[in-house]
């Protein structure tokens, strides 16, 4: 049972927070003040210390300094204010595991404080010569630690693409759907890359107000403008020697795009109000699942920041073209869910496993986590069954590509080969894909005079 201790001065929300934590099966403890929470951390075990920025006598970066130096193998989490995010992006600089914003999204901070718990276990199986700093990292928005690779066609090319690119400097752009996991794709690559152990700063370009964009990314100083209370560390800044994530990058204004083309050009930035420059050593990465290319033409997107950002891209496939890979991602989910929800579902029936198969999964990866996440908590069984699934998938008409026998005569040979093209020439899978079995598609080659 990890142990943690929660650092709040807020007695209701530290209760709050208490009562949550010890539903989920940790041994929990409290302290309403950071000298109090220095004692409690010299003379117990804690695997987790909670810390609030804002203490009475004390701020959250006293108590991360005492147990950088004398307990290092704790990780600190830090609670943050919405204007407080830029200490603790340099409190994570200085040994701090994660932060998480207030108002705090419990189900949020249990997913990092199961990341913490994680890196504390790798740590413990690495050799001693290893320095802990690399299991480190910084994300404004939660990932799944885990990837789960997949072992279909599409999976092994879009892994094997982020093994090549992820040890080069090369600034990197995902394309794909909505909910088919391009910021886990991202995270892989900085985990896979030089960079890995520093910061990655995950920013969804589509939630920035305007009015604040230019702060949001490249800071301010105090003073510069009203409500500027503090000086404010920007995203650039924070990210710095390590990734730079930019979700939904073609959401980004005229003006900003404009700004972030001259940072990522001169490699340097200069806060809102400030005459200085600051030099940051960054790697893109961008995601969108929109068509740039289009954004471009219409002069919605500049054509000189797409090719800055454009130097390698990939493609993520939408979850129909990783059929292999369903039972992967839903074992994995319903894993995730088992834990979130306290429940012991072991799988799902055959009449669900087949509507899995069937249905198109419109929403890719999330879509198919609240689903499984949805279902865990309605079924009262050990399985997941088809009545605990939702409406959309029982009503969804399967696309005719996935099935042979809607098409006519006159329309098998090009289904065939479209087939076979998809299945890179493989006939045991491109006879799945035509749900048809082998014999058939044999029989079918000879006719039509296909050979491979």
């Amino acid at each position: 049972m990890a142990k943690i201790l929660i650092v709040e001065d807020d007695v209701a929300f530290c209760q709050m927070l208490e009562t949550f934590l010890k539903k989920k099966g940790f041994d929990v403890m409290i302290s309403h003040s950071g000298n109090d929470a220095l004692s409690k951390i010299k003379n117990n075990n804690f695997q987790i210390v909670l810390t609030d920025v804002r203490l009475p006598d004390k701020d959250g970066n006293e108590i991360l300094k005492s147990v950088t130096e004398n307990n290092p193998e704790v990780k600190v989490i830090l609670m943050t204010g919405y204007a407080e995010v830029d200490l603790a992006v340099n409190a994570i600089k200085t040994g701090a595991f994660d932060y998480i914003s207030k108002p705090i999204n419990p189900e949020k901070m249990l997913q990092i404080i199961q990341k913490a718990l994680e890196s504390a276990k790798e740590i413990s199986e690495k050799p001693k010569t290893v320095s802990t700093k690399s299991s480190n990292k910084v994300s404004e928005s939660t990932t799944v630690s885990s990837y789960v690779a997949g072992v279909s066609d599409a999976s092994k090319k879009l892994n094997d693409y982020i093994k090549l690119v992820a040890p080069t400097n090369m600034s990197v752009l995902i394309i794909g759907d909505s909910g088919t996991g391009k910021e886990y794709v991202a995270k892989n690559i900085h985990d896979q890359s030089k960079r890995v152990g520093k910061p990655f700063i995950a920013v969804d370009c589509g939630a920035i107000p305007k009015e604040i964009a230019s702060s949001e990314f490249f800071g301010h100083i105090k003073g510069s403008f009203t409500g500027a209370v503090n000086d404010k560390t920007g995203h650039f800044e924070a990210a710095n020697g390590g990734t730079l994530f930019l979700d939904e990058i073609g959401n980004l204004n005229y003006e900003l795009q404009v700004q972030l083309l001259r940072a990522l050009q001169e490699r340097k930035i200069k806060p809102v109000g400030s005459n200085e420059e600051i030099k940051v050593d960054i790697r893109v990465i961008a995601a969108t699942n929109e068509d740039l290319k289009k954004a471009v033409e219409e002069g919605d997107f500049r054509e000189d920041l797409f090719h800055r950002l454009n130097e390698f891209s990939i493609q993520v496939p939408a979850l129909k073209k990783r059929k292999e890979d369903l039972m992967l991602f839903a074992n994995y989910f319903l894993e995730k869910a088992n834990n979130e929800l306290e429940k012991e579902v072991v799988g799902f029936s055959d009449d669900a496993l087949e509507l899995f198969q069937s249905y198109s999964w419109p929403g890719n990866l999330r879509e198919m986590q609240n689903i499984i996440k949805r279902s865990v908590l309605l079924t009262q069984d050990k399985l997941i069954h088809t009545e605990e699934l939702p409406m959309q998938m029982h009503t969804d008409k399967p696309e005719e590509k996935s099935n042979y026998g809607l098409f006519k005569n006159k329309n098998e040979q090009e289904l065939i080969l479209d087939a076979l093209e998809e299945a890179n020439g493989n006939k045991s899978k491109a006879a799945r894909l035509l749900n048809i079995d082998r014999k058939t598609l044999y029989n079918k080659l000879k006719q039509y005079d296909i050979k491979l």
